[in-house]
């Protein structure tokens, strides 16, 4: 038997939190999920090339708040804001409720591992080669300043008769270390042979170094000007 686990998943409420933020009675519940269900569902579709990692869903009584994180929020905003607005409609038509959509954008796409899934399924899709593609995200990944990265495709790799893994690793991935800040994306490839999955693990560092980061610099800061009064 497999030991295996959603590294997103196995973090959630402990040190990461949730992609939904809201409370509801039993009665409700069900019909609440399927709509944050359908709401990331329709956005997926309809913006597939505006490398959406993630996306998050708050409720009050009255609306419905929908965060996008976003690679290239120009593909969401268009010009002078239309296709947000028109979102804004498609949305509330969707599920019959007031929406208001906020967009954040991704700093580095290199870290976040669905958007390195998505480009990998991309280049595969246009036939690209397999090993030279996952090499490629590796170093580009790595160079971006993550701690560790696998890849791992399964299918019809380069058109062959028989379904098989591959997988490549560069650096550390302590999948069982709470602590560590694992982030996990998975995603499928159209190839005129067959589907191929891939799935992507990234190690961005330990969370209590992004957390102490901005505080031990202002403390370096400070006793900066200390040594420069020492003989």
């Amino acid at each position: 038997m497999g030991q295996k686990v959603n590294p997103v998943g196995f973090r959630t409420g402990i040190m990461l939190g949730w992609k939904s933020r809201w409370y509801a009675s039993k009665k409700e519940f069900a019909d609440l999920l399927m709509e944050d269900q359908k709401i990331r569902k329709f956005i997926h579709k309809k913006y597939k090339f505006a490398g959406i990692p993630k996306v998050e869903i708050e409720r009050t009584r009255d609306e419905v708040k929908v965060i996008l994180h976003a690679a290239r929020p120009g593909v969401i905003i268009g010009r002078k804001g239309q296709e947000v607005e028109q979102l804004q409609d498609e949305l509330q038509k969707l599920v019959g409720r007031r929406i208001n959509i906020k967009i954040e954008e991704v700093n580095r796409p290199e870290l976040m591992a669905q958007l390195v899934a998505e480009d990998i399924g991309e280049q595969l899709s246009k036939r690209a080669s397999f090993r030279r593609t996952m090499k490629r995200s590796v170093e580009q990944t790595m160079e971006a300043g993550a701690k560790g990265i696998k890849v791992q495709l399964a299918g019809r790799l380069g058109g062959s008769e028989m379904a098989r893994r591959e997988k490549q690793i560069a650096g550390s991935i302590p999948l069982s270390t709470l602590r560590a800040n694992i982030d996990y994306g998975i995603t499928e490839a159209m190839t005129a042979q067959g589907h191929i999955g891939i799935q992507v693990w990234i190690n961005q560092g330990m969370f209590e170094d992004q957390t102490d980061g901005a505080d031990a610099q202002e403390g370096q800061a400070q006793k900066k000007p200390k040594r420069a009064y020492k003989r």
